[in-house]
């Protein structure tokens, strides 16, 4: 009888939505969709366990899309998914092509300066496009593009997550150690603003130069783990070690080798990010095992943020049965624009710099340890507001 009984209740649920969704079907939409990878020279990371899938963003973009497709067949909506790679001086030609396609939604996989010659060229004039990857809190300031929407989170918001539970835990003298590549300062630049933001004392810096030679080599690990209990020596009294390292040369090796008995927080210990493979919380589960099931790996940052970005062009299609791009962003930053996206309140997108407002998970290697904001700091529009650059803070100008 208990089966009859879910079977009946499963019919009357389908027999609602179709209901719901039949006005609202029409002639049938389809929307293309390009993701575009721009290769660039990655170094490998110092653990083997940290190596990159192959399918690494184009796992997250076939979830994305069937979950559009899903929810398209009862709207008699379709999406299709073109993925290509190019190397940075065949941006405009690739663009031409997808143009050809019918591409409208683009999803790009680019680090700053290639996202900025995609928004720039002509070729992808009239077409919504969604930053997947770069981080750069200049693409959310005096760079920023008005063609642009930004799934991945700025560095700013990565580390004013991390921040606001320093200041929680009162973890709030800081010895910040910093990479000396480009992204490393960067980033050690985003630091410097959140302390100052909410108030922490970096006590001490340690710039740890990269001589080279040393990745992913028996006698780099050795020679490494050596240097670093020097390295930490004759600090003052820290609360904590927040690590500025994107380049992956130093980081992972601070927890327990440093001089001083510290938690080590940043790009190792306890590090921020947009998803982390064991995140259950707000039904995050079903999405975890249903990428798990598909591609035999767990769900990674960037997988979550092309997956995403696919998905906030379905919900824009849902609502506005468009395929039209300028129709979809327009609709895409306005007040009634939200996605679910397993982070405890609905998404939306800042007006001000088109930044999507979302969550920041810290975590370890194993489990989730909290998400950011924290519920101690409160804004006048949503919390979410707290991380990253608010409007006041903000440069853009579109």
């Amino acid at each position: 009888m208990r089966a009859v009984f879910r079977l009946i209740q499963t019919l009357a649920a389908a027999l609602m939505l179709m209901a719901f969704v039949a006005p609202l079907a029409q002639a049938e939409v389809l929307l293309k969709i390009g993701m575009l990878n721009v290769t660039s020279d990655a170094p490998l990371p110092i653990s083997r366990l940290d190596l990159p899938p192959d399918d690494l963003g184009i796992a997250g973009a076939e979830t994305g899309l069937k979950d559009n497709n899903t929810t398209g067949q009862f709207l008699n909506q379709k999406y299709e998914l073109v993925t290509v790679e190019t190397a940075p001086d065949g941006i405009e030609e690739t663009l031409g092509a997808l143009r050809e396609q019918g591409v409208a939604g683009l999803v790009v996989r680019a680090d700053a300066d290639n996202l900025l010659a995609i928004a720039d060229a002509p070729e992808a004039e009239g077409m919504l496009i969604l930053n997947a990857t770069a981080l750069d809190d200049r693409l959310r300031n005096d760079a920023c593009r008005a063609n642009v929407l930004h799934v991945a989170p700025s560095r700013a918001m990565l580390t004013d997550g991390l921040a606001q539970y320093m200041v929680w835990k009162k973890w709030t003298d800081w010895v910040l150690v910093y990479g000396s590549h480009p992204v490393d300062t960067l980033k050690a630049d985003a630091y410097r603003r959140s302390a100052k933001k909410f108030g922490i004392k970096i006590v001490d810096e340690r710039l740890f130069e990269d001589t080279g030679g040393a990745r992913r080599s028996d006698s780099g690990h050795v020679l490494v783990q050596r240097q670093i209990p020097v390295f930490m020596q004759e600090l003052d009294d820290h609360d904590v070690v927040v690590a500025a390292d994107e380049s992956e040369v130093f980081g992972v090796y601070l927890p327990y080798r440093t001089w001083d008995a510290r938690p080590v927080v940043g790009d190792a210990g306890l590090v921020a990010r947009t998803w982390h493979p064991s995140h259950e919380g707000w039904g995050a589960t079903q999405v975890q095992r249903r990428f798990e099931k598909a591609h035999g790996r767990g769900m990674r940052d960037e997988d979550y943020q092309v997956w995403a970005a696919i998905r906030i062009i379905g919900e824009a299609v849902t609502r506005t049965n468009s395929a039209d791009a300028e129709t979809l962003r327009s609709y895409i930053l306005s007040d009634e624009f939200e996605v679910a996206a397993f982070k405890g309140q609905a998404l939306s997108f800042r007006s001000w710099n088109n930044q999507l407002r979302q969550g920041i998970i810290l975590a370890d290697g194993q489990l989730v340890v909290t998400v950011s904001p924290q519920e101690e700091f409160l804004h006048q529009r949503t919390r979410l507001d707290t991380l990253g650059f608010d409007e006041p803070e903000s440069t853009c100008k579109f």
